[in-house]
């Protein structure tokens, strides 16, 4: 079942491109054949695609902290990395700490990802201008006074850095307005949750992978071998075991609502498993470039309550057409309840819950059992979202896109960086709605009732889970679960 029964509302939420991108109306006419008269491919929608310095949405993601390498990636040489279009080094000096700096040396442009790590900081291999971390000058062997004067004018421009559970962070904004570390309850420290840091690199334009996790329809066809070859068995020799989410086969009951002042988008799906228990799934893609992901595994087959996460996600941009995602998948019997996940399988450009997710596939395979990343790549290296033709299962899509919107128009005030950080600076973390949460509901005698009382709990559950930010750790907690189980006894008999 599709859930959005009303295409208005998709409608509203979708945005539409000026007329002159927009194919005629005598274009839209004919629709058979129809390929000489529909070969105009409209600009990309720049204002929430484009990220290099002083656009727009550059200058808003740059309000926020980003993970931009894995700690493991800083070994005895300088790391280049490229993030939000500029070309940058990464490193760790020799007393341990972590700095991210612009790469071309500021004396004569040499690159300092041949530099030389110090003790403190690193110091160009040309004519040895060496740099503290934050890019103040210490030293200058070539002159007279070892660089005394030009210390008073020379810099080399840098960002601040942190490194946390295998992860280096920076912050690429202004100065004067650095916020706090982003700190969620989706990776508060937990002794029985161990963070293993990960990357998945594609060479496509940063929102359409959000947009993938935003649509949540996509798992009941792309992650389903029998809907993509009905009536008939795979190609031989074909495995499509690793692409396949047998759990979520079945097209659920799912709402989309904005969050916590629309600064987030919170889908809830709700799938009956038994003629007992009904499984909600709760995923968040939170501003600016954010997604939490619940339980990677579950099946729904057993009662659990507020199950939190097992990954959380950045989608970092390189540039405008390259995109790194970064991220901490969740391990541990907390996380991990079925133990099912597979640490060797994490690190650089890999994952384990879900085969296609990078492009290590050879094209043969690729081609005949294609995964997330074939579909999100194909979209063009920046999707066009102007030749879209939207159905009522991209509500998530559109909503997001929506959020994100707002935020770089800044109409929507509690998505500017300074409020969105008001939180952390009071001592309160972040919270995400996101779990899986599988209740005792007996299932109703027509089906169609079932599905409305699967929507209405669902709401329910969104709606406790928002009331809960009023709440901080084992309180949150513990208000959630009393207020689900009670809707557990309401349904009982």
């Amino acid at each position: 079942m599709i859930v959005i029964s009303n295409i208005d509302i998709l409608i509203s939420l979708k945005y539409t491109p000026p007329m002159s991108n927009a194919p005629t109306a005598a274009k839209n006419m004919r629709l058979a054949f129809s390929g000489f008269l529909r070969r105009e491919t409209p600009a990309e929608d720049a204002e929430i695609t484009h990220v290099m310095p002083g656009t727009p949405l550059g200058e808003y993601l740059r309000g926020f902290w980003q993970p931009v390498c894995l700690s493991s990636q800083l070994k005895d040489v300088p790391l280049p990395i490229r993030i939000l279009g500029e070309d940058l080094i990464a490193f760790r000096d020799g007393s341990g700490r972590v700095a991210v700096m612009h790469r071309h040396c500021a004396h004569r442009g040499a690159s300092l990802e041949y530099g030389v790590i110090q003790e403190r900081g690193i110091r160009c291999c040309y004519h040895g201008f060496h740099f503290d971390c934050d890019g103040m000058l210490i030293e200058v062997p070539t002159e007279p006074d070892k660089g005394a004067r030009l210390r008073t004018t020379v810099c080399q421009p840098a960002y601040p850095a942190l490194e946390r559970d295998g992860l280096v962070f920076t912050y690429m904004g202004a100065p004067d307005r650095q916020p706090p570390f982003e700190q969620w309850d989706a990776f508060e420290p937990d002794p029985e949750v161990e963070l293993v840091p990960f990357t998945n690199v594609l060479p496509c334009n940063w929102l359409q992978v959000l947009d993938n996790i935003a649509d949540q329809m996509h798992t009941s066809v792309l992650h389903q071998p029998h809907v993509l070859f009905p009536g008939h068995t795979p190609p031989p020799g074909l495995d499509l075991s690793g692409l396949t989410l047998p759990a979520f086969g079945t097209v659920p009951v799912i709402d989309y609502f904005p969050v916590r002042d629309n600064t987030a988008m919170v889908f809830v799906a709700g799938r009956r498993t038994s003629d007992d228990l009904v499984w909600w799934r709760m995923n968040e893609c939170a501003l600016p470039n954010m997604s939490h992901h619940a339980y990677l595994f579950e099946d729904g087959l057993h009662r659990r309550l507020f199950h939190r996460l097992s990954m959380v996600r950045w989608y970092v941009p390189v540039d405008n057409t390259h995109t790194i995602i970064f991220g901490w998948r969740m391990f541990g019997a907390k996380a991990d309840p079925l133990g099912k996940g597979r640490k060797e399988r994490v690190g650089w450009n890999d994952m384990d819950f879900l085969d296609g997710q990078v492009g290590n596939r050879p094209d043969a395979v690729a081609r005949r059992a294609p995964g997330d990343y074939e579909a999100i790549v194909s979209q063009r290296p920046i999707a066009i979202h102007a030749l879209e033709n939207p159905t009522s299962g991209d509500v998530g899509v559109y909503m997001f896109r929506r959020l994100l919107r707002g935020a770089v128009r800044g109409t929507n005030p509690a998505a500017h960086p300074d409020q969105f950080h008001e939180p952390l600076k009071a001592g309160r973390m972040l919270h995400t709605a996101t779990q899986n949460t599988i209740l005792r509901i007996p299932r109703q005698s027509d089906p169609s009732e079932d599905e409305k009382l699967i929507r209405q709990i669902g709401r329910e559950l969104n709606r406790i889970t928002a009331e809960s930010d009023a709440y901080q750790g084992r309180d949150r907690e513990r208000f959630v679960v009393q207020a689900y189980e009670q809707i557990e006894r309401q349904w009982a008999n």
